[in-house]
């Protein structure tokens, strides 16, 4: 089995409460630390390996994050999927390859660009040119940006985007930053797994899977935590402290 197909199976047939839960490495040492522990699969973040490559969020060349990702794919036996924003203004075809190339066994596509939401036909058109670039066995996680793009009703608007994603050929659905109530809706109305974001001072992984969230995931949440663990780090060797 390939490892696309093994990544397209730990998605289906989860008992409920008990989702996929992708830590987010930004290179390979970390894709190692996570798998290690005993993860099955790994979501890169476009903002922890673009910190890691020293750009900002959305600012990391596509030749730069590409590479990251394949060096995350080598470095472990699990499958690694990865976020690719919206794909750094390539043709569907440019994306597939690219993806291949890395050895990624799917992707996240946003579907705001310069912080606007792009109009939803024009999305879906979009991921379906994407999915027949891809082929069958990619997993294609559509994220859907209501919620931090200032919708005027973010859950209507969501299930009106997941449902045209999902028809243009999406294999799961990502609101980001959608509450637990609007994400049980979601995830009871999609035919398709529903990732939640877990992050600091928000609902824990466990709640979102009481919500009926099927994956979770972290964003560049972990790699922010390991910088400010290394800034504390050397503030104490800046003092003379110990170690």
């Amino acid at each position: 089995m390939s490892a696309a197909a093994r990544f397209r199976e730990l998605h289906h047939g989860r008992p409920q409460g008990d989702p996929l839960v992708l830590p987010g490495p930004w290179d390979a040492a970390s894709a190692r630390i996570f798998a290690e522990a005993g993860f099955p699969a790994l979501a890169t973040p476009s903002e922890g390996v673009s910190a890691s490559l020293g750009h900002a969020d959305g600012e990391c060349p596509a030749e730069e994050m590409f590479a990251a990702v394949a060096r995350i794919v080598r470095a472990v036996e699990v499958p690694v999927t990865a976020d690719i924003e919206r794909g750094y203004g390539m043709a569907p075809a440019e994306i597939a390859a690219r993806l291949g190339e890395a050895g990624a066994v799917g992707c996240n596509l946003e579907d705001s660009a310069s912080g606007t939401l792009v109009e939803a036909a024009a999305q879906a058109d979009f991921l379906a040119a994407v999915r027949e670039a891809l082929g069958p066995e990619p997993f294609l996680n559509a994220r859907v940006d209501v919620y931090v793009r200032g919708a005027e009703e973010p859950l209507k608007e969501a299930l009106a985007r997941g449902r045209a994603y999902v028809e243009a050929g999406a294999d799961g659905v990502y609101p980001i930053m959608a509450p637990p109530e609007d994400l049980a809706v979601l995830a009871r109305e999609l035919p398709v797994p529903v990732n939640a974001l877990a992050r600091p001072g928000g609902p824990s992984p466990a709640a979102l899977a009481a919500a009926g969230a099927t994956r979770v995931t972290f964003g560049g949440t972990l790699a922010a935590r390991v910088r400010e663990g290394v800034r504390n780090l050397a503030a104490g060797l800046r003092a003379g402290r110990d170690l």
